[in-house]
Protein backbone atom coordinates (compact mmCIF):
# COMPACT_ATOMS: atom_id res chain seq x y z
CA UNK A 1 0.00 0.00 0.00
CA UNK A 2 2.75 2.42 0.83
CA UNK A 3 4.17 1.50 -2.59
CA UNK A 4 1.19 2.47 -4.32
CA UNK A 5 0.76 5.55 -2.39
CA UNK A 6 4.22 7.01 -3.86
CA UNK A 7 3.42 5.68 -6.94
CA UNK A 8 0.48 7.54 -7.07
CA UNK A 9 1.79 10.30 -6.21
CA UNK A 10 4.32 10.48 -8.53
CA UNK A 11 2.34 9.78 -11.40
CA UNK A 12 -0.14 12.78 -10.09
CA UNK A 13 2.29 14.58 -10.27
CA UNK A 14 3.54 13.69 -13.44
CA UNK A 15 -0.24 13.75 -14.93
CA UNK A 16 -0.15 17.67 -13.71
CA UNK A 17 3.54 19.13 -15.21
CA UNK A 18 1.68 18.23 -18.53
CA UNK A 19 -0.74 21.51 -18.56
CA UNK A 20 -1.81 21.82 -22.02
CA UNK A 21 -3.04 17.95 -21.96
CA UNK A 22 -4.63 18.49 -18.51
CA UNK A 23 -6.31 21.77 -19.54
CA UNK A 24 -7.63 19.72 -22.73
CA UNK A 25 -8.72 16.83 -21.27
CA UNK A 26 -10.53 18.65 -18.18
CA UNK A 27 -11.72 22.11 -19.90
CA UNK A 28 -11.93 21.32 -23.65
CA UNK A 29 -15.95 19.90 -23.52
CA UNK A 30 -17.07 22.83 -21.14
CA UNK A 31 -15.00 25.36 -23.72
CA UNK A 32 -17.15 23.41 -26.82
CA UNK A 33 -20.31 24.24 -24.64
CA UNK A 34 -19.34 28.02 -23.71
CA UNK A 35 -18.76 28.86 -27.42
CA UNK A 36 -22.44 26.73 -28.58
CA UNK A 37 -23.89 28.62 -25.59
CA UNK A 38 -22.76 31.92 -26.87
CA UNK A 39 -24.68 31.16 -29.74
CA UNK A 40 -27.88 32.52 -29.93
CA UNK A 41 -29.82 30.72 -32.20
CA UNK A 42 -28.99 27.76 -30.00
CA UNK A 43 -30.21 28.17 -27.26
CA UNK A 44 -34.15 28.56 -28.55
CA UNK A 45 -36.40 25.69 -27.82
CA UNK A 46 -36.42 23.30 -31.34
CA UNK A 47 -39.32 20.72 -32.08
CA UNK A 48 -36.42 18.22 -33.22
CA UNK A 49 -35.23 17.95 -29.95
CA UNK A 50 -38.44 17.19 -27.87
CA UNK A 51 -38.81 21.15 -26.96
CA UNK A 52 -35.06 21.25 -26.05
CA UNK A 53 -32.45 23.61 -27.67
CA UNK A 54 -29.06 22.13 -28.58
CA UNK A 55 -27.10 23.18 -26.12
CA UNK A 56 -29.24 20.97 -24.08
CA UNK A 57 -29.21 18.34 -25.93
CA UNK A 58 -25.44 18.43 -27.52
CA UNK A 59 -24.43 18.48 -23.70
CA UNK A 60 -24.33 14.66 -23.05
CA UNK A 61 -22.37 14.28 -26.00
CA UNK A 62 -19.51 16.14 -24.51
CA UNK A 63 -18.80 13.94 -21.79
CA UNK A 64 -17.36 11.38 -25.24
CA UNK A 65 -14.72 14.23 -25.35
CA UNK A 66 -12.70 13.77 -21.96
CA UNK A 67 -13.78 9.63 -21.90
CA UNK A 68 -12.07 9.29 -25.66
CA UNK A 69 -9.18 11.12 -24.96
CA UNK A 70 -8.04 9.42 -21.65
CA UNK A 71 -9.36 6.17 -22.41
CA UNK A 72 -8.51 5.18 -25.11
CA UNK A 73 -5.83 8.03 -25.63
CA UNK A 74 -3.22 9.13 -23.13
CA UNK A 75 -3.75 6.18 -21.19
CA UNK A 76 -2.57 3.83 -23.45
CA UNK A 77 -0.04 5.57 -24.97
CA UNK A 78 1.62 6.43 -21.27
CA UNK A 79 1.65 2.92 -20.35
CA UNK A 80 3.14 1.66 -23.91
CA UNK A 81 5.55 4.74 -23.57
CA UNK A 82 6.27 3.32 -20.23
CA UNK A 83 7.03 -0.25 -21.96
CA UNK A 84 9.27 0.69 -24.19
CA UNK A 85 11.06 2.87 -22.10
CA UNK A 86 11.87 0.06 -19.70
CA UNK A 87 10.31 1.30 -16.75
CA UNK A 88 7.90 -1.54 -16.29
CA UNK A 89 10.67 -3.91 -16.33
CA UNK A 90 12.44 -1.70 -13.96
CA UNK A 91 9.94 -1.50 -11.55
CA UNK A 92 9.23 -5.17 -11.65
CA UNK A 93 12.69 -5.61 -9.58
CA UNK A 94 11.68 -3.33 -6.76
CA UNK A 95 9.41 -4.23 -4.14
CA UNK A 96 6.30 -1.48 -6.47
CA UNK A 97 5.33 -3.96 -8.06
CA UNK A 98 4.29 -2.45 -11.72
CA UNK A 99 0.62 -3.50 -10.89
CA UNK A 100 0.83 -0.29 -8.69
CA UNK A 101 1.79 1.86 -11.73
CA UNK A 102 -1.34 0.48 -13.60
CA UNK A 103 -3.57 0.99 -10.85
CA UNK A 104 -2.13 4.58 -10.19
CA UNK A 105 -2.85 5.41 -14.17
CA UNK A 106 -6.75 4.23 -13.50
CA UNK A 107 -6.94 6.43 -10.19
CA UNK A 108 -4.97 9.23 -11.87
CA UNK A 109 -7.40 9.00 -15.17
CA UNK A 110 -10.93 8.37 -13.35
CA UNK A 111 -9.62 11.74 -11.22
CA UNK A 112 -9.50 13.63 -14.83
CA UNK A 113 -12.25 12.07 -16.11
CA UNK A 114 -14.63 13.29 -13.32
CA UNK A 115 -13.36 16.50 -12.44
CA UNK A 116 -14.44 17.50 -16.77
CA UNK A 117 -17.99 15.55 -15.79
CA UNK A 118 -18.54 17.95 -13.08
CA UNK A 119 -17.14 20.98 -14.83
CA UNK A 120 -19.32 20.66 -17.93
CA UNK A 121 -22.51 19.94 -15.39
CA UNK A 122 -21.57 23.07 -13.12
CA UNK A 123 -20.54 25.36 -16.06
CA UNK A 124 -23.80 24.36 -18.06
CA UNK A 125 -26.30 24.69 -15.37
CA UNK A 126 -24.90 28.02 -14.11
CA UNK A 127 -24.68 29.97 -17.05
CA UNK A 128 -27.00 28.30 -19.89
CA UNK A 129 -29.42 26.62 -17.68
CA UNK A 130 -28.69 22.85 -18.76
CA UNK A 131 -30.65 20.96 -16.62
CA UNK A 132 -29.11 18.56 -14.31
CA UNK A 133 -29.74 14.92 -15.10
CA UNK A 134 -32.87 13.60 -14.86
CA UNK A 135 -32.44 10.55 -13.18
CA UNK A 136 -29.01 11.04 -11.21
CA UNK A 137 -28.21 7.01 -10.14
CA UNK A 138 -29.10 6.16 -14.42
CA UNK A 139 -26.48 8.24 -15.28
CA UNK A 140 -23.91 7.72 -12.74
CA UNK A 141 -24.30 3.85 -13.45
CA UNK A 142 -24.48 4.62 -17.34
CA UNK A 143 -21.09 6.85 -17.27
CA UNK A 144 -19.90 4.53 -15.06
CA UNK A 145 -19.89 1.46 -17.30
CA UNK A 146 -19.26 3.84 -20.43
CA UNK A 147 -16.44 4.95 -18.74
CA UNK A 148 -14.83 1.18 -17.51
CA UNK A 149 -15.41 0.02 -21.37
CA UNK A 150 -13.17 2.60 -23.04
CA UNK A 151 -10.60 2.44 -19.94
CA UNK A 152 -10.47 -1.59 -20.39
CA UNK A 153 -10.25 -1.18 -24.37
CA UNK A 154 -7.73 1.22 -23.53
CA UNK A 155 -5.97 -0.91 -21.69
CA UNK A 156 -6.29 -4.00 -23.91
CA UNK A 157 -4.24 -1.33 -26.44
CA UNK A 158 -1.30 -0.92 -24.16
CA UNK A 159 -1.33 -4.94 -23.37
CA UNK A 160 -0.67 -5.98 -27.25
CA UNK A 161 0.51 -2.44 -28.13
CA UNK A 162 4.49 -2.84 -27.73
CA UNK A 163 5.32 0.90 -28.73
CA UNK A 164 4.05 3.99 -28.22
CA UNK A 165 3.99 4.39 -32.18
CA UNK A 166 2.22 0.80 -32.25
CA UNK A 167 0.05 1.85 -29.53
CA UNK A 168 -0.89 5.17 -31.64
CA UNK A 169 -1.55 3.57 -34.44
CA UNK A 170 -4.15 1.30 -32.46
CA UNK A 171 -5.28 4.34 -30.60
CA UNK A 172 -5.98 6.98 -33.24
CA UNK A 173 -8.53 5.17 -34.81
CA UNK A 174 -10.14 3.79 -31.85
CA UNK A 175 -10.46 7.45 -31.02
CA UNK A 176 -11.69 8.74 -33.92
CA UNK A 177 -14.53 5.86 -33.86
CA UNK A 178 -15.47 6.75 -30.59
CA UNK A 179 -15.99 10.40 -31.37
CA UNK A 180 -18.20 9.82 -34.22
CA UNK A 181 -20.34 7.17 -33.08
CA UNK A 182 -20.57 9.23 -29.78
CA UNK A 183 -22.28 12.51 -31.74
CA UNK A 184 -19.14 14.45 -31.28
CA UNK A 185 -18.02 15.60 -34.76
CA UNK A 186 -21.42 15.34 -35.86
CA UNK A 187 -24.88 15.70 -33.65
CA UNK A 188 -26.69 12.20 -33.68
CA UNK A 189 -29.85 13.65 -35.01
CA UNK A 190 -27.83 14.30 -38.38
CA UNK A 191 -26.75 10.30 -38.44
CA UNK A 192 -27.77 8.07 -40.19
CA UNK A 193 -30.13 6.43 -38.39
CA UNK A 194 -28.03 2.67 -38.72
CA UNK A 195 -24.90 4.92 -37.37
CA UNK A 196 -26.41 6.31 -34.53
CA UNK A 197 -28.06 2.58 -33.48
CA UNK A 198 -24.36 1.47 -33.68
CA UNK A 199 -23.69 4.47 -31.57
CA UNK A 200 -26.36 3.07 -28.55
CA UNK A 201 -24.08 0.36 -28.50
CA UNK A 202 -20.40 1.18 -28.47
CA UNK A 203 -18.60 2.76 -25.91
CA UNK A 204 -19.34 4.92 -23.99
CA UNK A 205 -23.01 4.04 -24.89
CA UNK A 206 -24.21 7.77 -25.55
CA UNK A 207 -27.52 6.80 -25.90
CA UNK A 208 -27.88 5.63 -22.17
CA UNK A 209 -26.00 9.15 -21.24
CA UNK A 210 -28.73 11.22 -23.14
CA UNK A 211 -31.73 8.86 -21.83
CA UNK A 212 -30.57 9.42 -18.17
CA UNK A 213 -29.66 13.23 -18.55
CA UNK A 214 -32.67 14.46 -20.65
CA UNK A 215 -34.91 11.44 -20.92
CA UNK A 216 -36.09 8.52 -20.22
CA UNK A 217 -34.45 5.88 -17.76
CA UNK A 218 -31.17 4.21 -19.60
CA UNK A 219 -31.97 1.16 -21.53
CA UNK A 220 -31.01 -2.08 -19.71
CA UNK A 221 -29.68 -3.20 -22.94
CA UNK A 222 -27.44 -0.48 -23.53
CA UNK A 223 -26.01 -0.70 -19.75
CA UNK A 224 -25.46 -4.30 -20.27
CA UNK A 225 -23.40 -4.02 -23.21
CA UNK A 226 -21.54 -1.50 -21.82
CA UNK A 227 -20.97 -3.95 -18.49
CA UNK A 228 -20.05 -6.66 -21.14
CA UNK A 229 -17.58 -5.24 -23.07
CA UNK A 230 -16.03 -3.95 -19.85
CA UNK A 231 -15.63 -7.30 -18.58
CA UNK A 232 -14.50 -9.05 -21.90
CA UNK A 233 -12.01 -6.19 -23.01
CA UNK A 234 -10.76 -6.30 -19.30
CA UNK A 235 -9.55 -9.57 -19.21
CA UNK A 236 -8.30 -9.99 -22.26
CA UNK A 237 -6.29 -7.11 -21.38
CA UNK A 238 -5.47 -8.63 -18.31
CA UNK A 239 -4.41 -11.87 -20.12
CA UNK A 240 -2.27 -10.24 -22.98
CA UNK A 241 -0.21 -7.26 -20.71
CA UNK A 242 3.46 -7.99 -20.68
CA UNK A 243 5.85 -5.72 -18.15
CA UNK A 244 7.98 -5.86 -21.16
Amino acid sequence: MHAFRNILRTEARLYLRDLPTLLTIVGLPTMILVVLGLIPSLREPDPNFDGQNFVNYFAPSLLVVTLAMVGVNTMPMALATYRERGVLRRLATTPAHPGALLAAQLVVALAAILASALLLIVVGRLAFGVPLPRHPLGFTLAFVLGTAALLALGLLVAAVARTTKAAQALAVPLFLLTMFFGGVYLPRFLLPDAVARIGDYTPPGVQALLDAWTGPSPQPLHLAIMAVIAVAAGASAAKLFRWE
